[in-house]
């Protein structure tokens, strides 16, 4: 007589010491689950059910950590979520019980078939860009790079596109400091990707961000693979399009004449985002994510992880495994930043979480928080980063950003990332070129429904039993096989340049 299915895992205790479970489907009024607690009340998939009772003010573990404090008497068997948990005290949360985690032993031998650049950095794509100094030229920009990319057709097979570098920016703001260092220090990062063979730079001829303080700024030199014009300068839209047409084509032949060969992984770059969250993310797709960050650290590679206002309350657990003091002091100096601009702007670091996030189980920021950081594995922390400054450093790196997930990975890429992994729980839709970008999706459910758009279901580490470091060696294979030239999902699907978009800092004057 065969032996009775095992009944389906009901909701997952994350630490000996949380007060809340994970749960892992929809739970009903009156089921007993966990040792004999009492569901109390309908619970959604993803949120949190109470694991014993808790008075007003206490604080909530979830991680181990503190997520959150109650605002109302909570019993064991209730959902937990926004109606009776806030942020409360951030500066009494307990932190230093979180161990530190120890990094992989250094690892080689792993490659993947990538461009190698003059400069030493290696492309996981081929492509041409149209690269706009001011929103004026955007149109423009699109027209030229729609042409050529028809006229390659299939007679330029190593050349992947055509990329629009287009944004909303440019001109009414001031002509020199910090938001106009961010913006050229981002335009001039696409120019010089490594995924990018030839660049066309575009102006208007008019505006603020001249298209001459950009490149001398940013030590762009005109070549066989740069070249600059304006609008104006070449008579107007017609002349323009043609002209760039011309211009571009004549870079087409020697980027083609490229091919891939043997790269190292230490010549990988990888992006780390996650959006549209739920209360899975932290337990599924952004651990595994943080394994595979931590073989490709091994390897010699580099993982950017950014998005500073989520990772807001769980930046110790990044600070106690920073290299040096001083990337601690970098890193806590941005979280202060970040604290006075909210402030001055009236707003709250609890006004992240999403709508969305909070839909599918998340409450404060805290814990988005404590699950975002998980994608950075154990590796140690090499360097902290300002927007789209080139990351130089190998390993695990921080840059500072946006959680709006287009700014920060725009900030990434000109930053140098030539891949982007984003996990998302209530299902993202994105695309990043000229980096391929692979959507890793937190539960199973969500996969199915949006399989067009997800590269890869990690929910499969609740729904089907498989490991979280079995997980994480099937994204680094996938990371592989992408670098490798296989195409993401987002880029069957044509996703990729409405997503860039510039960090805007400062007045619209």
């Amino acid at each position: 007589m065969p032996l009775p299915e095992p009944a389906p895992l009901a909701a997952l205790r994350l630490h000996p010491d949380d007060d809340v479970a994970v749960c892992v489907r929809a739970l009903e009024t009156g089921e007993t689950v966990l040792d004999g607690v009492v569901v109390r009340e309908a619970i959604p998939a993803g949120h949190k059910l109470a694991l014993r009772d808790l008075a007003t003010g206490s604080p909530v573990r979830k991680y181990g950590q503190v997520i959150g404090a109650t605002t109302a008497a909570v019993r064991a068997g209730d959902w937990v979520h926004v109606h009776n948990l806030g942020m409360g005290d951030v500066t009494s949360r307990v932190a230093a019980d979180a161990p530190t985690p120890s990094p992989l032993a250094t690892q080689a031998g792993r490659t993947f078939q990538g461009y190698l650049r003059a400069d030493g950095r290696v492309g996981t794509r081929n492509y041409l860009a149209v690269v706009t100094s001011v929103n004026c030229s955007a149109m423009v920009a699109r027209r030229i790079a729609r042409e050529v990319e028809a006229r390659l057709g299939d007679d330029y097979p190593n050349i992947d596109g055509v990329v629009a570098v287009t944004h909303g920016s440019g001109c009414a703001m001031e002509s020199s400091g910090e938001a106009m260092d961010v913006l050229r220090r981002t335009l001039a990062g696409y120019a010089r990707h490594p995924n990018v063979a030839g660049v066309l730079m575009l102006g208007l001829g008019c505006e603020t961000n001249q298209l001459s303080g950009l490149t001398d700024a940013e030590n762009l030199a005109s070549g066989d693979t740069l070249s600059a014009m304006t609008i104006q300068g070449e008579g107007g839209t017609s002349a323009t399009i043609a002209a760039g047409i011309a211009r571009m084509m004549a870079m087409a032949e020697a980027a083609n004449a490229l091919t891939r060969t043997p790269q190292p992984l230490s010549g990988l770059v990888v992006g780390l985002q996650c959006g549209g969250s739920d209360g899975y993310s932290g337990v599924t797709a952004n651990p595994a994510l943080g394994h595979a960050v931590d073989r490709l650290v091994a390897e010699g590679g580099t993982a950017i992880l950014s998005e500073t206002p989520e990772i807001y309350g769980a930046e110790h657990l990044l600070t106690r495994r920073a290299a040096d003091p001083s990337v601690t002091e970098r890193l806590m100096g941005r979280i202060a930043w970040w604290e006075r601009h909210v402030a001055a702007t009236g707003g709250s670091m609890d006004n992240n979480p999403s709508a969305g996030n909070k839909a599918g189980g998340l409450t404060t920021i805290l814990e988005k928080s404590l699950g975002a950081v998980a994608k950075a594995g154990a590796s140690p922390l090499s360097a902290v980063y300002g927007y789209a400054e080139p990351v130089t450093e190998a390993g695990l790196v921080f840059m500072d950003t946006p959680g709006y997930d287009p700014v920060s990975a725009t900030g990434q890429i000109a930053g140098g990332a030539n891949l982007i992994c984003f996990t998302t729980g209530r299902g993202s839709v994105f695309g990043a070129k000229p980096a391929p970008s692979l959507k890793l999706a937190t539960n199973t459910a969500m996969y199915r429904r949006m399989a067009d758009d997800m590269d890869l279901d990690c929910g499969e580490i609740l729904s089907a039993g498989v490991s979280i470091p079995a997980m994480g060696e099937r994204i680094l294979d996938l990371m592989i096989r992408t670098a490798s030239g296989e195409p993401s999902r987002s880029e069957a699907l044509g996703f990729g340049e409405d997503e860039i978009q510039p960090w805007r800092i400062g007045a619209v004057m």
